[in-house]
């Protein structure tokens, strides 16, 4: 990297193609690499708060690379820093996943490719899918698909690179296949030595469901006629600005970040109050999912991906497309990423931002002076998706105009499927079709919130509303209370969300006073949805721990980076956020992480096939006490000219004096 380049990189910046194309040489020459090695993570290291505060302070930052190594020949696995600055490998270190709890690195899409090929060639397979009516010349358009194996403290799996893999018929290439399961049939395929090493064949055999349910374009081609184009224009621009990946909207400040495992993230979110800028994250990103499912059959039981860990959701991030992923005046960035061979290429339109009119913000009618003042919510929308398998997840970063935060996750895809014999009932879930069950399961999200209320020194409280006993302070029966406890320890955060209570979380900074002299702070609100079902000692409430609450808060720590731990792909659990609570540090007025699980729990219907209509899940940050006062009470008291009654007339027309958007 040359010194021009240093001096215009910011510290947070992703990685170029240059310094990506750089950093692995470095290490494949000063490693001697073999020519089997693979790269399934290339992200750029960041640097903390500190780094940075010495940075913003005149002092160089060196420009580190995170490298994540295997031997696809022998499974070895190295994590090297490499230092960009200084043009050498600063650590290159073994891990140790051939001993218990293992763990692997993540699924990489090269070995995706073989799988295929494997397990058709296996004769076990074939003659599996035989006995449930299948032909040579069907095998050739079988669907299979690989799947995360799970840990079950088999011997095939201690220390073992594996996929579990399922199957589905097609008659033509464009079918859906998850019409189709292929019940009873499960191969474990060994993704070093290219082998299945077991096959499950159930003795029960369940015919395939040949009903086709498709949903390519073609399958539909009679379509609604009265739908009306609706178009987002905005004949100025949009009203952010973007240097580099730094975004400015509406007194937000934030950077744009992106890594293989986490997909989008949010640095240095910063919030304006009378000119001042104010630090409210320091960093945010969801590290974790995990959709453990409830059937106990052997074509499910073992289900329970862990999609960031194991495959990297911003790995799988879409290329979006104008005007149907994202509609208006739209700002695409494009990502600098590696493939397995540790090769830089662009994904292009990985994230899409744009504003979008987000209704009423604020609004009264005063009748007795006549004022009348009503202005419109606008929000700013940071997004990107990720397709892994059969579903498809969007993660959708919305900041407002009065300094809400929210983060909103969009579930869609396609269900996972099971095979049902004519006359039979499916205990485990919902009929979507004839012969065609959707397993019941549930989908977690886990965010990773660095919180930085007006800069470090942060504290959490937990409230509740509690009604109060009649009295002599509660006469007529009306009072009810806030409760409010503060978490000194780590072992004090787990805690689930309660509708009944209203239970919520603020994080405060104890050592700055607001406007009415009490601590600055925002309010987590959260959606009180079940936690993860599973039983405590079953193999995914182990691997998948963090889903057990919806709260956690730990001192921060940079190697604490994710919900469920480094590697859980085939890892025997226990790791991740209930293993770092147990270390019972200091929270109260610390640099803190907030984390957060959250989710849907999905019984499926009729409904959710051929694709699944969005659900939405998520959670919103709210300020309290950190502003004086409503910030957006300056927005300007503007009306929409292009907004048209039943009468074709516009907004005010027939009276202006009846002050449609603000004014007497």
């Amino acid at each position: 990297m040359d010194a021009v380049a240093a001096r215009t990189t910011h510290p947070l910046d992703l990685l170029s193609l240059d310094e990506i194309a750089e950093a692995v040489a470095i290490l494949k020459d000063e490693k001697a690499l073999a020519e089997t090695i693979r790269f399934p993570i290339v992200r750029l290291e960041e640097p903390d708060k500190a780094g940075l505060a010495a940075y913003r302070a005149g002092e160089p930052l060196p420009r580190l690379a995170f490298i994540l190594s295997m031997d696809i020949t022998t499974g070895e696995t190295h994590e090297s820093i490499v230092d960009l600055s200084a043009k050498m490998v600063a650590s290159h270190i073994r891990l140790p996943l051939d001993s218990a709890p293992y763990g692997q690195p993540p699924v990489m899409l090269c070995e995706f490719e073989t799988i295929e090929a494997t397990v058709k060639a296996d004769p076990r397979w074939v003659a599996a899918v035989k006995k449930r009516g299948l032909t040579d010349e069907d095998i050739p358009l079988v669907q299979v698909d690989p799947f995360s194996s799970g840990y079950f403290g088999l011997d095939f799996e201690k220390g073992a690179r594996i996929v579990r893999a399922v199957s589905y018929w097609r008659e033509d290439i464009r079918d859906n296949g998850y019409a189709h399961p292929i019940d009873g049939v499960v191969a474990v395929v060994d993704l070093i030595n290219n082998k299945v090493l077991d096959l499950v064949d159930d003795e029960k055999i369940v015919p395939v469901p040949r009903k086709k349910r498709n949903y390519g374009r073609e399958t539909f081609p009679v379509t609604r006629t009265d739908l009306k184009p609706l178009h987002i224009v905005q004949p100025e621009g949009p009203s952010f600005t973007v240097d580099g990946w730094k975004v400015s909207w509406q007194g937000w400040t934030f950077r744009v970040g992106f890594t293989p495992r986490e997909g989008l993230v949010l640095h240095e979110l910063a919030a304006s109050e009378n000119g001042k800028e104010r630090k409210v994250m320091f960093r945010a990103s969801v590290t974790e999912m995990v959709v453990p499912y409830a059937d106990p059959s052997s074509n499910h039981y073992w289900k329970s991906a862990f999609d960031a860990g194991e495959y990297g959701l911003g790995r799988l991030a879409n290329c979006l497309e104008l005007g149907c992923d994202c509609l208006g005046q739209i700002h695409y960035f494009d990502v600098p990423a590696a493939d397995d061979l540790g090769q830089p290429f662009v994904m292009k339109n990985a994230i899409c931002m744009h504003e979008e009119d987000f209704g009423i913000l604020w609004k009264h009618y005063e009748f007795r002076n006549g004022i009348f003042e009503v202005r419109r919510s606008r929000r700013l929308v940071i997004s990107f998706f990720a397709t892994v398998g059969n579903y498809d997840y969007g993660f959708y970063w919305y900041l407002y105009q009065d300094g809400t935060i929210q983060l909103e996750a969009k579930l869609t895809g396609i269900i996972q499927t099971t095979a049902i014999a004519d006359g039979e009932t499916y205990r485990w879930g919902g009929m979507v079709d004839d012969n065609l069950g959707g397993p019941t399961h549930q989908h977690f999200f886990n965010a990773r919130l660095h919180m930085d209320i007006d800069g470090s020194g942060n504290t959490v409280t937990e409230h509740e509303f509690l009604p109060r006993p009649w009295g002599e302070d509660n006469p007529y029966g009306n009072v009810f209370d806030t409760t409010s406890r503060t978490l000194k320890r780590e072992l004090d955060s787990p805690q689930n969300a309660n509708g009944e209570t209203g239970r919520y979380w603020k994080v405060q900074n104890p050592n700055v006073k607001n406007s009415v002299g009490k601590a600055p702070g925002y309010k987590l609100v959260v959606m009180p949805s079940p936690v993860m079902l599973a039983q405590p000692g079953s193999t995914v409430a182990r691997r998948g721990g963090f889903a057990k609450k919806h709260i956690w808060v730990t001192a921060y720590d940079p190697k604490e980076k994710y919900a469920s731990g480094d590697y859980p792909n085939i890892h025997a659990g226990g790791d991740g956020l209930p293993k770092f609570v147990q270390q019972n540090r200091n929270i109260d007025n610390a640099d803190i992480v907030l984390w957060h699980s959250f989710g849907h729990t999905h019984v499926c219907k009729p409904e959710d096939f051929p694709i699944m209509p969005v659900e939405y899940a998520g959670f919103t940050l709210k300020p309290n006490g950190f502003f004086a006062s409503n910030i957006a009470m300056d927005l300007p008291a503007e009306k929409n000219d292009h907004s048209r009654d039943n009468n074709g007339e516009g907004c005010c027309a027939p009276k202006p004096e009846s002050g449609c958007c603000g004014g007497k």
